[in-house]
C-alpha cells in the first residue's frame, strides 16, 4: 500500500489545517497516511527533524511519498540527501529557499539561520524521489514567489503558484485545499502508471 507521510512546519503539529482534511482524503482512496509531530516544532533544528523523519519512515521505497509544509519541505529535501533509494514523489506546500526580508523577528531569525544558509545537495534529493511538485501562494508573507524559480531551476520540479493563500495556514482557512490533493494524486497516479518502454 502507498504510504504518505506529511511533514508539518515550525510552530506546526498534525492536527492543524489541512492536514487532517488531506488524511482523510488519501485514506479515502487507499493510501495509508503518517502525520509525526516533529520534535520541539518552536525550535526546529536540521538534524533532529531530519532523524526523526529517518525514524518515521524506516526503509523508504517506490510507495513512500512525502508531502510538506514550509520548513516540513526543508525537511524532507535534507532526509533525501540521506537515502540511498528513489521514493514515489514530493509535494511541497509553501517550501522555500529564501524569506522575505524582514518577516521574521531577531529570535525567529536565529532558528531559521541554519536552515537558510546550511546547502541543500539538490542533485541528491533530485536523484532520490521520481517527481517533485511545488505550490506556492502569490500572497505568503513568508515565502516570497521568487522560490518557484528557485524550485524550478534546482530541482527540475513542476511549481504552481496560487492566489491569494497565504502561507496556507490555520490563519490563513487553509482548512480544505483542493489544489494540494489535486497534485498529490497527480504525482501518486503517475507513478503508479505503467512505464513504457
Amino acid at each position: 500500500m502507498p504510504h504518505v507521510f506529511i511533514i508539518h512546519g515550525w510552530a506546526g503539529h498534525p492536527n492543524e489545517g489541512w492536514f487532517p482534511w488531506l488524511k482523510k482524503e488519501l485514506e479515502e482512496r487507499g493510501f495509508e497516511v503518517s502525520i509525526p509531530e516533529m520534535p520541539d516544532p518552536e525550535n526546529p533544528k536540521i538534524e533532529t527533524w531530519i532523524l526523526h523523519l529517518k525514524s518515521v519512515i524506516g526503509i523508504p521505497n517506490e510507495s513512500t511519498y512525502l508531502i510538506g509544509h514550509s520548513i516540513g519541505v526543508q525537511t524532507i529535501l535534507r532526509y533525501l540527501q540521506t537515502i540511498d533509494r528513489p521514493i514515489g514523489g514530493v509535494l511541497a506546500v509553501a517550501g522555500f529557499f529564501v524569506l522575505r526580508d524582514g518577516c521574521l523577528k531577531l529570535d525567529e531569525m536565529i532558528i531559521a539561520e541554519p536552515w537558510l544558509k546550511m546547502p541543500i545537495d539538490v542533485d541528491a534529493a533530485k536523484k532520490n524521489t521520481k517527481s517533485i511538485t511545488a505550490i506556492f501562494s502569490d500572497n505568503d508573507p513568508f515565502v516570497p514567489v521568487e522560490n518557484a524559480k528557485l524550485f524550478e531551476r534546482r530541482l527540475d520540479a513542476k511549481t504552481i503558484i496560487l492566489h491569494q493563500r497565504g502561507h496556507f495556514s490555520n490563519s490563513d482557512n487553509a482548512l480544505e485545499v483542493p489544489e494540494i490533493l489535486q497534485e498529490f494524486l497527480l504525482i501518486a497516479s503517475a507513478q503508479s502508471s505503467p512505464k513504457l518502454t
